[in-house]
């Protein structure tokens, strides 16, 4: 099963299979998205779903739902 993914705010969409490793999926529509430990602790790759939800981009995998997905990406001033 395959899932949209919007990533803003470039408006980049990139079809992705459920559970592809998000940053993957990322790198694949040429979008970088820093990691530190890669263990979702230091939160260096946090980006926000649609509805705001924070998520750590290098453990969560692309769910089935919602389809399409909108990741918004935003900087850490502090990293």
């Amino acid at each position: 099963m395959t899932v949209q993914v919007t990533f803003l705010p470039e408006a980049i969409t990139v079809e992705a299979q459920v559970g592809e490793p998000l940053l993957t999926v990322a790198q694949r529509a040429g979008i970088d998205i820093p990691t530190g430990c890669l263990m979702g602790t230091c939160h260096a790759c946090e980006v926000e779903l649609d509805d705001g939800t924070p998520i750590c981009a290098c453990i969560t995998a692309v769910p089935p739902e919602p389809n399409p997905l909108t990741i918004n990406l935003y900087a850490d001033p502090a990293w």
